[in-house]
């Protein structure tokens, strides 16, 4: 968990090597060196291209966050400049906890370390490593937010930890708050990190995938997830993509 002030870029600079001196004999000019151009492989993996969502969602979410003043948001995914700003503009006080790396790193830390205990020394259950994580992660105070940006977190947890997840982003949410979720109704061909571009508007932005997809909800499903929300509004796009807005 961070709180976030504005990020500040550095500049760098590059150093120009220096040109070797040296003196040839009278009259000799000397060779030019061969220069080979190497062939350049791409750096990285490659991606679809990024992709702007209109998104209705978010629309409706702005609405009702409106008129809250210095209001509070958590953003569950990696921190983005554009929906940093685009928050704080508006007079919220923002936090961020990329919850899908954090998670991935802490389970397997503790996968390491469960090779190394003696054949007779309890284990402790996958579900007990998620509560864990999520006290030491996702451990504010009750009702500390107005708002909670979920995007696809619950679509790429597994069973035990999307449903402690689930739970324990309602408590966070005040009454009265709400949380915007995504849910894919078939296997993304990518996986994708979420930011805020304006009122309306949403980038899809490709990236290495951290966990693989884990379920397709149900519409029932989803409301028994957040059954303790009153209120509930899903919106389906074209791309298979459903959009959600829980207000508690």
């Amino acid at each position: 968990m961070s709180f976030l002030n504005i990020l500040r870029m550095g500049h760098g600079r590059l150093a120009t090597p220096a040109t070797p001196s040296g003196n040839s004999a009278p009259g000799i000019t000397p060779p030019r060196p061969q220069v080979h151009s190497p062939s350049v492989s791409p750096a990285g993996p490659s991606f679809a291209p990024r992709t702007i969502r209109a998104s209705n969602s978010l629309k409706d979410f702005l609405w009702h966050l409106s008129g809250l003043g210095r209001g509070t948001l958590l953003d569950l995914g990696p921190v983005w400049q554009s929906t940093v700003s685009f928050f704080l503009e508006r007079g919220f006080k923002v936090s961020t906890e990329d919850v899908l790396t954090g998670w991935k790193a802490y389970s397997q830390d503790y996968a390491d370390q469960q090779k190394y205990l003696p054949v007779d020394e309890k284990r402790i259950t996958r579900g007990e490593v998620a509560d864990r994580f999520l006290d030491a992660n996702l451990n504010f105070p009750s009702g500390s937010f107005d708002a909670i940006l979920a995007w696809d977190l619950l679509d790429y947890l597994d069973n035990d930890m999307m449903r402690r997840a689930a739970e324990r982003l309602g408590r966070l949410v005040r009454d009265g708050g709400l949380i915007m979720s995504v849910f894919h109704s078939q296997r993304p061909a990518q996986f994708t990190r979420y930011r805020v571009l304006d009122e309306r508007s949403i980038e899809l932005v490709p990236a290495p995938c951290v966990f693989p997809h884990a379920r397709i909800f149900q519409n029932r499903e989803i409301l028994d997830v957040y059954s303790h929300f009153h209120t509930s509004k899903t919106y389906l796009g074209r791309d298979q993509v459903r959009e959600a807005l829980f207000v508690k």
